[in-house]
């Protein structure tokens, strides 16, 4: 039987395309192409989730998308400290847990974005 063997897009909708491609190119550090978008490659080990939150969740607010993308990262601290020194809206909350370190930024349309750093390896 077939099946479906990772993420293969992630695909957002703007109101100005190309300012939102500058914001990720600028502060996410995408390298994001004439077409108006990249491609990542795949490392070993490296893990993509996939989840299903009942409508009523509140974990992607303060966004009203029905979307939250996670960006996995290698120093979280630095990434966010990086992000606020630029002016972007960084959220408070820092969570840690067995699966990482956990931070969230808005990007200029108000979409919610999750930074995860893995924990090290054991």
């Amino acid at each position: 039987m077939a099946q479906v063997k990772g993420i293969g897009g992630i695909f957002l909708k703007a109101k100005d395309p190309a300012a939102l491609q500058a914001w990720y190119r600028e502060h996410l550090g995408l390298d994001v192409q004439a077409w108006g978008g990249m491609s990542f490659s795949a490392q070993e080990g490296d893990v993509t989730a996939w989840s299903v939150f009942p409508a009523d969740s509140d974990y992607f607010a303060p966004s009203a998308a029905p979307f939250m993308v996670n960006y996995r990262v290698d120093d979280l601290g630095a990434f966010l400290e990086a992000l606020r020194a630029e002016g972007c809206a960084v959220q408070d909350k820092l969570e840690e847990s067995e699966y990482g370190r956990f931070g969230w930024v808005l990007d200029p349309e108000g979409n919610k974005l999750e930074l995860w750093e893995p924990p090290a390896a054991s």
